[in-house]
């Protein structure tokens, strides 16, 4: 995950670097994420077939927790581009995962997601309090933690696809610097991983979540 953080702050800090005279706000959030229902489907390292419907748990503040990171440049007071870490987390029960022929089963540091969004804010209407909206694209880099029951253990970081957000929230200005906010949000993802051993993974993973979080302006 430390590549994942490297990757996202460097990013940040080179759209911070071209902001000019804009606002540059940096946000870090955490909340409660989960995941619901999605049909997985490949093939076993020793050559066999699954095709199952998993209900994902999400175990938000398991270690590692979820977060995520989000640096916005508000090129105006009401529009402006971000990019956007989550550090979102699915497992897959056990009996479900031992019924499609594996002892481990879990993108858990995590499935990761990366997005350019377009932001959209509407200060100045209810004082300190300023609502907001945002909708990106990007990419799925999930560690994919796979052990099937022949011993084969997939575990690694991949580029397994495209990947959408959308959110919606309410910030609070604290100070001229300091903000608070809450928010809800949803992303999508399509994934293809490939397994250790031979075989693979398909899987389309959906997550909500309700964060909350501080930002910092520069």
């Amino acid at each position: 995950m430390q590549k994942a953080l490297l990757a996202a702050t460097i990013l940040s800090a080179s759209l911070a670097g071209g902001m000019a005279a804009a606002e540059f706000r940096l946000e870090v959030y955490g909340g409660a994420q989960t995941s619901p229902h999605s049909r997985v489907k490949g093939d076993q390292p020793d050559g066999g077939t699954y095709n199952a419907l998993i209900g994902w748990d999400g175990k938000s503040f398991s270690p590692p927790p979820y977060y995520g990171m989000r640096g916005t440049w508000w090129r105006t007071d009401t529009s402006g581009f971000a990019l956007e870490l989550t550090h979102a987390k699915v497992y897959a029960p056990d009996a479900e995962r031992n019924a499609m022929g594996f002892d481990r089963f879990e993108f858990s540091d995590g499935h990761n997601i990366i997005t350019v969004n377009y932001m959209r804010r509407w200060p100045g209407q209810f004082g300190e309090v300023t609502p907001y909206a945002g909708a990106g694209i990007g990419v799925a880099f999930p560690h994919v933690d796979v052990l099937s029951a022949g011993g084969e253990h997939t575990y690694g970081y991949q580029l397994t696809g495209p990947a959408a957000r959308a959110l919606a929230g309410v910030s609070y200005q604290l100070n001229d610097r300091w903000s608070l906010f809450g928010e809800y949000q949803f992303t999508i993802s399509q994934n293809h991983a490939e397994l250790d051993g031979g075989g693979d993974l398909d899987t389309r993973i959906i997550t909500n979540a309700i964060n909350v979080g501080v930002g910092f302006d520069f």
